[in-house]
């Protein structure tokens, strides 16, 4: 009987100091991990990779506010998972502790954009703004440079149309894009390094 007993107190012990792990990693709540961040600010394809093992987090990476287009980063990073979730969020994620090196991106692949994005709430969103005649993607951080002037009159119709859904919100007017998908091919403006982007295609997809 006595076996019994300390065979049953070892079970709950064992039970009892095993934390739970998150993602798809198997990361403890403030785990500290290493990551690379890609130089492809926004993109399609801006992966975020786990260090050593080179592989995708999948997992989103918060309040890196200092990173800047065209740059390679390592980070520091840690595991948060939410006591309380959101229902419009992620159960955990990622938070920036600090850079532990940064490099110049020198090569010169294109990459894709979608100007389309979705949100809960709030659903579907173009992501293009306009200041002082330059398109932008991220207000005041990540400009969309042209050399094509139809290029420039794509992202000026873009522009109109998201004015045009704005100003039926303040209307009250629920709109929708009238595109499914605007998808953009660029590059790091080298005569803008860091801040814009030159877009050199537009796909449209109704």
């Amino acid at each position: 009987m006595k076996h019994i007993y300390l065979l049953f107190a070892a079970l709950i012990l064992a039970a009892c100091s095993k934390e739970d792990t998150y993602g798809p990693w198997n990361l403890k709540n403030g785990q500290e991990v290493e990551l690379s961040v890609s130089h492809r600010y926004g993109a399609i394809n801006d992966e975020l990779l786990l260090l050593p093992e080179n592989k995708p987090a999948e997992m989103s990476l918060f309040y890196f506010t200092d990173r800047e287009p065209g740059y390679t980063y390592h980070v520091k990073a840690k595991m948060v998972a939410e006591k309380d979730p959101p229902q419009d969020g992620p159960a955990y994620h990622l938070e920036y502790i600090e850079t532990m090196g940064k490099e110049k991106y020198e090569g010169n692949e294109s990459f894709e954009l979608e100007l389309i994005q979705s949100y809960v709430p709030g659903g579907s969103t173009i992501m293009l703004g306009k200041r002082e005649g330059l398109y932008y993607f991220v207000p005041d951080k990540l400009a969309l440079t042209y050399n094509d002037a139809e290029i420039g009159n794509q992202l000026e119709e873009i522009w109109q149309h998201c004015e045009e859904i704005q100003q039926n919100y303040k209307d009250k007017i629920y709109t929708e894009p009238k595109w499914r998908s605007i998808r953009t091919t660029v590059n790091h403006d080298p005569d803008n390094f860091g801040k814009a982007y030159l877009v050199s295609h537009i796909e449209f997809k109704n």
